[in-house]
């Protein structure tokens, strides 16, 4: 099993907007002036288009599909939450908190990426419990450690329990569960998806262990993170502020690794992590203001990860 792939799936916005349906339980969404949502949109597709042509140029496969003017999905851009792609050949479908979220699955997606000679298996489609109000948004909750099969998962409103340890049986991972915070007006509030505050690379985790207020789950996530290897390398919350957590490892021209992120997220870091982090891989960065304040997300979140197989 691989831990990183060489082939991204990037949904291009074409009406992106600060989604108020997500902004009860997202706390990185900032406060938006409607009247600036159109220029927001046109920010937000120049922030796009500008990340894409950063990835392309290293060698990684980008498949862009575009949004469509059937629905309303102001969040489109982050793929990542409604599927999932796996080695074997399946596809997950996952459920979504926001209703306006649920029109984002396509089955043109899937069409698109066959064209593009991957196979694939099976369909596990989890998104019957929506019904129910039980949530589970793909690899946002899902932290997956491909390689040790070990799935990491931070329970919130959008990352159900029982869903989780349903999706581990499926996909034959050991579930790793806790709960992590963020401090909003002096609160201690639930992180409402896993990859905000942690990321999975083949040698290396990024992680802010200060979120699991939990003594015995903070212990036991570093304890499966260290025994299958990894280098545990800690942010502060102020940096999960920034998106540091929200990263994610590729694959690039000659197999090169690149840690990508966002430009915030860059310029948060130490020095003595900069240099942590160079040590495993190379970083890019690219700038990707608008997308972070009105949607809430970053780089991990806008990429949804192919490991299917080819034909």
């Amino acid at each position: 099993m691989q831990q990183t792939t060489n082939t991204i799936l990037m949904i291009r916005p074409i009406n992106f907007r600060r989604n108020e349906q997500t902004a009860v339980n997202n706390f990185y969404q900032k406060e938006a002036d409607l009247q600036l949502a159109e220029s927001e949109n046109v920010k937000a597709q120049r922030e796009f288009n500008a990340f894409v042509e950063k990835l392309r140029a290293v060698g990684v496969q980008v498949i862009v599909i575009s949004d469509t003017d059937d629905y309303d999905t102001p969040d489109s851009i982050f793929p990542n939450n409604w599927i999932s792609f796996h080695q074997n050949g399946t596809v997950g479908l996952y459920p979504m908190f926001a209703e306006n979220r649920r029109h984002e699955r396509r089955e043109d997606v899937l069409e698109r990426l066959e064209e593009e000679g991957f196979h694939i298996e099976t369909i596990v489609d989890y998104t019957s419990a929506e019904e129910e109000g039980v949530f589970l948004e793909g690899t946002g909750s899902l932290l997956l450690d491909r390689e040790n099969k070990i799935a990491y998962c931070a329970l919130s409103a959008r990352a159900d329990e029982e869903l989780f340890i349903e999706f581990c049986e499926d996909f034959e991972y050991t579930p790793v569960i806790f709960t992590a915070y963020q401090t909003v007006d002096n609160e201690r509030k639930v992180i409402y998806h896993t990859n905000v505050m942690m990321c999975l690379a083949e040698t290396f985790s990024v992680i802010c262990l200060d979120a699991i207020d939990d003594k015995s789950e903070r212990k036991n996530v570093v304890k499966h993170l260290k025994e299958s290897g990894k280098e545990v390398i800690d942010i502060t919350e102020e940096q999960i502020n920034n998106f540091a957590g929200n990263m994610l490892q590729v694959r690039g021209n000659d197999d090169k690794r690149y840690l990508i992120m966002s430009q915030a997220a860059y310029d948060s870091l130490t020095p003595s992590q900069i240099k942590t982090f160079k040590k495993h891989c190379e970083i890019l960065s690219s700038s990707l203001e608008t997308i972070e304040a009105c949607g809430g997300g970053s780089a991990r979140c806008m990429m949804a990860e192919v490991f299917l197989p080819k034909k």
